[in-house]
């Protein structure tokens, strides 16, 4: 298998005309990411969604005249859909622009899909399809691929040319290791698995829990099988990053009698920093589990601990928000707005780390929503 070395490839980038970078951090990209890090530095922006990086691309691009560089999962051409045909396509002010999209849920060379999770085929089978009604020129490279940085350089070479958007699609494994960035250094004692942990204990039974992806649903998947309880009162958002806190909104609209929490991250809370103010609307308790990581896609860091979540959330009409960060004080602070009307933030910042062999949920989606709806008495139907 022939892999591509980051360092090469950023390299190459570089000598192209590339010299800013802005994106969502994406697992299959994460050596990428990671040397992109380090090595752009001040010319690297982690947006906190991916049409807000095609902004800043665009205006990178205005002020400089110059090519930017735009990364993200595939599940992310859903946020850039917009700023991309509506500002950078060739029919308003034509903007060129260098996407690089990881694949989930990629096809093969016999274009049949390439097992990955199940929130990950849909996108995967029509992630092609999506640029090609975009009409975004784009190659797709992967372990395979022998001419991945010719590739790369004759979409730049169009972008340029034809002042257009273009795209490299990436396939699993197609760059070698890179190192990590550091964990940001904290003080802070929890894990996020130890804060869920103390948190499913102190919540009153009748409590439904709807979990953001990545991690904290995995985590709290596999605590509800070390205790053996059933799933049925968890909402597992396994895709979608950003929208928990709207779906237990979208709940309490319809059950209002229902006793809901959101578990959150600090990347998730970011991305729809706005959906806050509708959250502010519901009685609920917004829980935002922050180690100022992309944990789930590499580490690359958020804005998460450089950042006041709780005086954000009040601005927004949230009746309280408190940050803790010990075990004792999460039992506090869910006590005392227990009974109490309106939405309620409860940041706890807890330090990177999770366990090496932390597993992936073992019932169907399906299954999943059937029993959660069974138990909340409500369904899609009414």
């Amino acid at each position: 298998m022939f892999m591509i070395c980051p360092e090469i490839f950023y390299q190459s980038l570089h000598n192209a005309g590339i010299h800013f970078f802005a994106g969502v951090p994406d697992s299959l990209l994460k050596h990428l990411c990671a040397c992109i890090t380090k090595q752009a530095q001040e010319q690297h922006v982690i947006t906190a969604n991916e049409g807000g990086a095609v902004a800043m691309a665009m205006g990178y691009h205005l002020a400089t005249n110059k090519i930017p560089c735009v990364y993200m999962q595939n599940s992310g051409l859903g946020h850039a859909i917009n700023p991309l045909l509506s500002m950078a396509d060739t029919d308003v002010y034509s903007i060129p622009m260098l996407l690089i999209v990881g694949w989930r849920g990629e096809l093969d060379l016999w274009n049949q899909q390439i097992p990955d999770e199940p929130q990950h085929k849909k996108q995967g089978q029509v992630t092609c399809k999506l640029l090609d009604t975009m009409y975004i020129p784009y190659q797709v490279i992967g372990p395979e691929s022998q001419d991945a940085i010719q590739s790369m350089q004759s979409l730049i070479e169009l972008a340029q040319k034809e002042s257009k958007p273009v795209a490299l699609v990436i396939r699993k494994n197609t760059f070698s290791f890179y190192p990590a960035p550091q964990p940001i250094c904290s003080s802070y004692d929890m894990t996020r698995e130890q804060a869920i942990s103390k948190l499913l204990s102190c919540l009153p039974k009748e409590t439904f829990v709807v979990s953001t992806t990545g991690k904290t649903s995995r985590e709290l998947f596999e605590l509800r099988d070390q205790q053996n309880i059933g799933h049925d009162q968890d909402f597992l958002v396994v895709g979608s990053m950003g929208h928990a806190s709207q779906i237990v909104a979208g709940i309490k609209h319809c059950a209002p009698d229902k006793r809901v929490v959101c578990l959150d991250g600090d990347g998730s809370c970011l991305m729809h920093l706005g959906s806050l103010t509708n959250n502010a609307a519901y009685d609920f308790c917004h829980i935002v589990l922050n180690n100022g990581a992309h944990e789930s896609v590499g580490g690359q860091p958020t804005l998460g601990l450089s950042i006041n979540l709780p005086q954000i959330a009040l601005g927004c009409g949230y009746q309280s928000a408190i940050s803790i960060e010990t075990p004792d004080e999460i039992l506090t602070a869910l006590d005392a707005i227990q009974g109490l009307s309106g939405a309620h933030m409860v940041e706890i910042k807890i330090k990177q780390g999770s366990r090496q062999d932390l597993g992936r949920p073992t019932l169907s989606n399906d299954k999943m929503k059937r029993l959660f709806q069974q138990k909340i008495h409500y369904s899609s139907a009414t």
